[in-house]
């Protein structure tokens, strides 16, 4: 037996039958061994369950405990709580069904996270690649081009830190007051289970779900980014990500929940950057001396919090997600 810790990977999985079987297959490719994997396909109208049986048996085989299951349709956030509720493993990995992981992607990230407590999650780099598996590039429109030469972004990790002025490989990669402006966290991470029992479950009144995840984890712990590609990301007409409407409203609808949480969350529990930020988000309109005096009797009790970020976090600044 490994003496390892137990990884569970885990994977809602719709409409996917193109896809679903290159996933799977990337996660048998793992060098990490101890593995487990958990399938929930939930209610899609195509072969995608069909296509996930298929690989049934070669699973069984290559991990130490599988759990294929289909159910009617109950949307991701439901289907990602029943997913981490038959998770045995100490850690998670959770996969898009029509995403591949680099063979050593958990390995490089469990190595990280084993060694480093005050870290919930790592995540490395994001090739992209199209709908026929073949690795491709963005111009500035994010259109796909395919000559590297022509290319304005060769990675998801290189849209996002020009996006967003910031560099990966600093501290300030997922800090709550940047995770607040816009999530920024790739595909392909790697995370402790034990951070649930602080965030509690998924909510369908955050739609968002990764975004409402990354700002919960944020609260608690640090985040680390491993320079390295570690995960092929599919982009293709279906992606959620392309309906701009729509993710307008349901960005919106997961800034609201995480207001409603910072109301109610115990300051004492969490990483002084939040306080700072629930300090200058929610009480920025308090005008005076009073509010100046809350803010330095803040920054008196956290001497490591400096002055200047206070005043250069745009929190509460709508911005349009990526």
């Amino acid at each position: 037996m490994s003496t390892k810790n137990l990884i569970s990977v885990i994977m809602p999985a719709y409409n996917h039958e193109k896809y679903v079987q290159e996933a799977i297959q990337s996660v048998i490719n793992q060098t990490y061994q101890n593995i487990e994997l958990i399938i929930i396909d939930d209610g899609s109208k195509d072969s995608t369950w069909q296509k996930i049986q298929e690989m049934k048996a070669l699973c069984e085989k290559r991990f130490v405990h599988v759990i294929f299951e289909t159910q009617e349709n109950q949307g991701t956030c439901r289907t990602l709580n029943k997913l981490i509720s038959y998770a045995n493993g100490d850690y998670l990995f959770l996969i898009a069904s029509d995403d591949k992981m680099k063979p050593q992607a958990i390995e490089l990230e469990y190595d990280f996270l084993s060694k480093h407590p005050d870290y919930a999650l790592c995540v490395g780099d994001d090739e992209i690649i199209d709908s026929d598996s073949k690795v491709c590039y963005w111009d500035n429109e994010r259109n796909i081009v395919y000559d590297e030469s022509k290319a304005a972004f060769k990675t998801f990790a290189t849209f996002l830190q020009k996006a967003l002025n910031l560099n990966f490989n600093s501290k300030e990669f997922g800090r709550y007051d940047k995770l607040y402006q816009t999530n920024h966290i790739l595909n392909g991470f790697l995370i402790r289970k034990s951070i649930f029992e602080k965030i509690g479950q998924y909510t369908t009144d955050a739609p968002l779900e990764d975004y409402w995840l990354m700002l919960q984890i944020s609260k608690y712990a640090k985040m680390k980014y491993i320079d390295k590609i570690l995960y092929s990301y599919r982009w293709h007409t279906a992606n959620t990500i392309k309906n701009i409407e729509n993710m307008i409203a349901i960005t919106e609808k997961t800034r609201a929940n995480e207001e409603n949480i910072l109301k109610h969350v115990d300051l004492n529990t969490i990483l002084p950057i939040v306080k700072m930020t629930y300090l200058y988000g929610l009480r920025q309109k308090v005008k005076g001396i009073p509010f100046v005096f809350q803010i330095f009797k803040y920054i008196k009790n956290n001497k490591k919090t400096k002055i200047i970020k206070l005043f250069n976090i745009p929190i509460f600044k709508y911005t349009k997600p990526i």
